[in-house]
């Protein structure tokens, strides 16, 4: 029985290489492509795909985990199989928490991607055998629950934001910034920005 599948990547380079990829296995059918989260969620009730092949970042509006826990609340939901250039531990909590059936990065093997997509059509869940150590390391280990924005935050203040850029963009106020922040500086027992990013980048949630 043929997968059908819905890609969905805010590049168009990279929609158009993954649909080569696809297409090259006789037992998947690429029915569409999305640009954005929004997109992806008006598309798939009527293109009716077994998979969605999911990238985190989206640009503006909602992101590939948002998207995911739409997708997965549907009434017959497609498999939602993410494949994005991020690999830091939150972010791959944060996907299988919202139903992902699995997380791959970008540089895996074309044949891997192909694979990958089968499997998650056939219920299987898929992590590649590194990221489930990392993945499991991390959930053994005890530690402060950062929230989804606290972590937005220090993301945008990790970047060299000031609360005011970072209320711009989160649409939200300075005085909410400040919150976030302390919130984030006490689970972390730290007292300063520098030291909140420095800790999260201890734990993987920032990256390098």
């Amino acid at each position: 029985m043929t997968v059908r599948v819905l890609i969905v990547d805010d590049h168009p380079v990279v929609r158009s290489g993954l649909r080569a990829l696809l297409e090259t296995d006789p037992g998947l059918e690429v029915v569409g492509e999305a640009g954005s989260g929004e997109q992806a969620l008006a598309l798939a009730p009527r293109l009716a795909p077994g998979v969605v092949l999911m990238d985190l970042r989206l640009g503006e509006g909602i992101d590939g985990v948002t998207a995911t826990e739409r997708l997965r609340a549907a009434a017959d939901p497609p498999a939602v199989m993410i494949l994005t250039t991020y690999d830091h531990d939150a972010d791959i909590v944060r996907a299988v928490e919202a139903g992902a059936a699995g997380y791959l990065v970008k540089d895996a093997a074309p044949q891997v991607i192909l694979d990958a997509v089968h499997a998650a059509a056939r219920g299987e869940t898929v992590l590649a055998p590194a990221l489930v150590h990392r993945l499991m390391t991390r959930m053994r280990r005890p530690g402060p629950r950062i929230t989804d924005r606290e972590l937005e935050v220090l993301r945008l203040v990790a970047q060299g934001r000031a609360n005011r850029a970072i209320a711009k963009e989160l649409f939200i106020s300075e005085a909410t910034v400040k919150t976030h922040l302390a919130h984030a500086f006490d689970k972390l027992g730290v007292d300063n920005r520098t030291g909140a990013v420095a800790a999260l980048r201890e734990q993987g949630l920032l990256g390098p």
